[in-house]
């Protein structure tokens, strides 16, 4: 099995865990930011003195990479690289919105033929949101959503639909259809990581770490060569 460290600062929440043959053995969650760049070092630090001190080394380190709030992102995946360069252990990216539908599925009575709509809060009547069935597969991917009565009714009008995470309260009263679901309470936090980061680990879904990059960057990255990127770092 593995050893991973979980790092999670795509909301307000700072959050790291680390996991070991599929049980979280360390987890510290920060609730009082954003305040990443301050608390993130910390415990970062104090989680791997935990493994240091039982000798147990570290596989991976697995980092939320979007979509979410620029700034800790970057905080984020700055910090998960430099861990993967110093101790050469590999990289593993999860997406934001797949991470929180990790709680529903697990503390939720979903029905079988339910959709999970995870959704971050951008501005006004924005959204980050995608569509994923029970299995996590998605049936819609992410995209920056303005929500009105029509955006989801595709999938209202042939199914349940679970929403949820930061952006999914305001959204309720306009999204009003009888197969529409509110779960509150939501929030991506690293402890829920394990499961998705074990699986692409054991998939050998891994990234490149020197051009590893947050959902907001994507774009960019794709677009440009990795000559010119490097003569920009």
């Amino acid at each position: 099995m593995s050893t991973i460290l979980h790092i999670e600062t795509s909301t307000e929440v700072c959050s790291v865990a680390v996991s070991e043959d599929s049980h979280v053995i360390f987890q510290q969650e920060d609730h009082s930011g954003p305040n990443h760049a301050e608390r993130l070092g910390t415990m970062v630090d104090e989680a791997m003195s935990f493994t240091d001190s039982h000798a147990i080394p570290f596989d991976a380190v697995a980092v939320s990479c979007g979509p979410g709030s620029y700034t800790g992102l970057r905080i984020g995946v700055s910090m998960a690289k430099g861990i993967c360069y110093g101790r050469e252990l590999k990289l593993i990216g999860v997406p934001t919105l797949e991470l929180l539908c990790v709680p529903v599925l697990l503390r939720e009575m979903v029905e079988e033929e339910a959709l999970l709509c995870p959704m971050l809060d951008a501005r006004r009547m924005e959204v980050y949101a995608a569509v994923y069935d029970r299995s996590l597969k998605a049936v819609r991917a992410i995209s920056a959503d303005i929500v009105t009565a029509d955006t989801y009714r595709q999938y209202l009008d042939a199914h349940p639909v679970y929403f949820f995470g930061n952006g999914a309260k305001k959204c309720m009263d306009t999204i009003s259809h009888p197969n529409a679901r509110l779960i509150e309470g939501i929030e991506p936090l690293a402890k829920w990581m394990q499961p998705l980061a074990e699986r692409r680990l054991l998939n050998g879904q891994t990234e490149d770490v020197a051009y590893f990059v947050p959902y907001y960057l994507k774009d960019f990255v794709a677009k440009k060569p990795k000559d010119v990127l490097r003569k920009e770092e």
